[in-house]
């Protein structure tokens, strides 16, 4: 399970709207490393995450979340995986089948990786992640306290 603690920013009926504390990709270099640089020359703007909780929340309360982690890497094996083989039989196609020169195996392995991309834009919107609450922690308790839980 992948878990995260965000802060409420906004309600608005009974959803309620996540931003998470963006973290430094790493602190032992005080910003002398490519992260750090990267990080601060394309800044890091907050993104509001939407959720339906039905419990009473009220603003700059924090909510701990959790995903499947399994849901997570299929995804991702749809996403980066499937153009890539199909880019391959594309290319083995073209090669093998209708023995094209390298240009007409580079166009097929084009075509394919496109095709590729298609059915995992169609399989990636079918995918649903679970996102489950953990845990809402009072407003009264200081930040020290959650981060130690």
């Amino acid at each position: 399970m992948i878990e995260q603690t965000l802060t409420v920013s906004e309600l608005k009926g009974n959803t309620a709207w996540l931003v998470s504390e963006q973290k430094p990709a790493c602190e032992g270099c005080n910003g002398k490393c490519g992260s750090q640089v990267f990080s601060k020359l394309f800044g890091t703007h907050k993104k509001a995450f939407p959720i339906s909780i039905s419990q009473k929340l009220s603003v700059g309360q924090k909510v701990k979340l959790a995903l499947d982690d399994s849901k997570v890497v299929q995804h991702a094996l749809w996403v980066y995986l499937l153009p890539l083989i199909m880019a391959f039989i594309g290319m083995f196609s073209a090669l093998l089948i209708f023995s094209l020169p390298e240009l007409g195996q580079i166009g097929f392995a084009a075509g394919f990786a496109i095709f590729g991309f298609w059915i995992a834009k169609i399989k990636g919107q079918t995918l649903k992640h679970e996102v489950k609450v953990i845990k809402i922690y009072p407003i009264s308790l200081p930040v020290t306290q959650i981060d130690g839980d």
